[in-house]
């Protein structure tokens, strides 16, 4: 089978999805990221799109629409924008889509049967205690999840955040990039997240 060529940019010229991630599902490649809007005053001001594509024809998008939308987070935050995301396919055959909001610190998540499908608030990420992980004095700050299942079978989430400074203005720690693993549920972690690459 010949593969065709595709270019850059490979989406078309008025969708503006940075810091996208792919994802191989039943041969389709589906790409989860931020929204910018064209002429927006801010950055990740739209709400959450998937695009997808056939692995082997990267020229041939498909826009899956919208899967996520702002106004399903419960909590009002000071400014309602949706930084980059990341998404992850359970052992119970879900997808799971890891996000954090602009000055919350918590990582939420919301789950979807289908990978571009719509999405519904699931929860915060928590202790095993149930405590939120990333809103008190001494945790770190949680910002742009990437999430990771091994094959066998566990599933990491890493965030991270190196500004010049070592805590933000709530004591929340600015280490670098950290990593925990996640339970079965996929919103519990199983220990606190630990530094894997320290700012500097």
């Amino acid at each position: 089978m010949k593969t065709k060529q595709a270019v850059n940019p490979y989406l078309p010229s008025w969708e503006y999805v940075p810091d996208a991630e792919p994802h191989i599902v039943d041969g389709r490649v589906y790409i989860y990221g931020s929204h910018d809007l064209f002429n927006g005053l801010n950055f990740c001001l739209g709400d959450y799109v998937c695009w997808s594509a056939p692995v082997d024809d990267l020229s041939d998008w498909h826009f899956e629409g919208e899967i996520y939308n702002r106004k399903q987070h419960p909590y009002r935050e000071e400014r309602m924008l949706l930084f980059a995301p990341d998404v992850v396919k359970g052992a119970d055959g879900r997808f799971y889509l890891y996000y954090s909001m602009a000055h919350s610190s918590r990582m939420s998540v919301a789950v979807c049967n289908t990978p571009a499908g719509h999405y519904e608030y699931y929860g915060d990420v928590k202790t095993s205690d149930g405590r939120i992980y990333g809103i008190d004095k001494g945790d770190m700050l949680q910002f742009d999840p990437g999430v990771f299942a091994d094959d066998d079978g566990r599933v990491y989430l890493y965030s991270g955040f190196c500004p010049n400074k070592t805590e933000d203005e709530h004591g929340r720690i600015m280490a670098g990039a950290h990593v925990c693993r996640l339970s079965d549920d996929m919103i519990t972690m199983k220990d606190l997240p630990h530094v894997i690459f320290q700012r500097f």
